[in-house]
């Protein structure tokens, strides 16, 4: 069972706005060490506080925690972060790219951005989530995920500090599961066993 799993998938993809910190934290915090998958965070935030982040994840996870650099291989046992002001991408299966292209959604980096390159590069063997946040920025690419065969789950917006991002998912598509924030990390950890 564990070999089946670990074919299928190689990618956590996060997203999440105003009030999804401290869930982010303990999905971390949940994450098996392994060197097949890697996982990305997407989260809107200010230029100014990259190192706190990185700090903040670093210090729940024996996992490596990094901002993504323009065309930066992709590795297995790592977190990586999209940097402030930046949409991040992936080039290929191996690459990531970055791109300062217009806001979506009023958002660099966007959601739903990587979660469309993240549904065309890596398709059915991602995971994706989508948490708490206040604009519509998610939905759209965590649709894209779902429909490429992989795996979603959505923040119960009563769960969330703001509701209205995993809503507007709900809303549009219906999701593999939608959870207790709380539950997020220890569901994950489940389907990766």
């Amino acid at each position: 069972m564990a070999q089946n799993t670990i074919a299928k998938y190689k990618m956590i993809v996060i997203g999440g706005s105003a009030g999804s910190l401290n869930i982010v934290l303990k999905i971390v915090a949940a994450l098996p060490v392994t060197t097949y998958l890697s996982v990305v965070i997407i989260m809107h935030r200010k230029n100014d506080n990259e190192s706190v982040l990185s700090n903040l994840l670093s210090a729940r996870t024996n996992l490596i925690v990094k901002e993504v650099e323009d065309k930066e291989d992709i590795a297995g046992g790592c977190i990586y972060l999209a940097p402030a002001d930046y949409h991040l991408l992936l080039e290929n299966k191996n690459m990531f790219c970055l791109d300062i292209s217009e806001k979506v959604h009023h958002s660099r980096p966007s959601i739903d951005v990587t979660f469309e390159s993240v549904a065309e590069v890596i398709g059915d063997k991602a995971v994706a989530v989508l948490l708490s946040g206040a604009n519509a920025d998610g939905a759209d690419g965590l649709h894209k995920i779902k429909q490429a065969g992989g795996y979603t789950i959505v923040q119960d917006p009563a769960s969330a500090e703001v509701g209205y991002m995993p809503q507007q998912a709900i809303d549009q598509m219906q999701p593999d599961k939608i959870l207790n924030g709380d539950d997020i990390g220890d569901f994950i950890k489940q389907l990766l066993s």
